[in-house]
């Protein structure tokens, strides 16, 4: 498997871990790098800050789980196109873009993300997926 397939494989891993299988301190040991660098004005930059954002968020929305619909990877970035379905929040679903830079060893060191909440009433016959 080439680099950009082994980042793609790490990028969707790390997520599924931390995001379906609740899991985000494991995700964190098994798949980023020295440094961790968060984007998401939400979340703590460092690891622990994600760990306990991402451990409340699981008590607080059981059920929570993310499809990915896309993954595109370039140099030491993937990005990943999201469709996350929150069952316990008034918006259920959300289209999400989430941008991961990888090292040199192939570990996960910063993050990007935007989301959009799906709307019921769209202007045409597309979908945001």
């Amino acid at each position: 498997m080439d680099r950009l397939e082994k980042n793609k494989e790490t990028a969707k891993a790390f997520y599924d871990l931390m995001f379906n299988q609740c899991k985000p301190r494991e995700a964190i040991k098994l798949y980023v790098g020295s440094e961790y660098i968060q984007h998401n004005p939400h979340v703590a930059n460092d690891k622990e800050g994600f760990i306990a954002y991402f451990e409340r968020m699981a008590k607080e929305h059981p059920g929570k789980k993310v499809t990915f619909k896309r993954v595109i990877a370039e140099k030491d970035y993937v990005v990943l196109h999201c469709h996350q379905e929150w069952p316990t929040d008034k918006n259920r679903d959300w289209a999400g873009i989430d941008i991961f830079r990888l090292d040199a060893n192939g570990k996960i060191v910063e993050h990007w993300d935007v989301l959009q909440v799906v709307p019921n009433d769209i202007a045409h016959t597309n979908t945001m997926f």
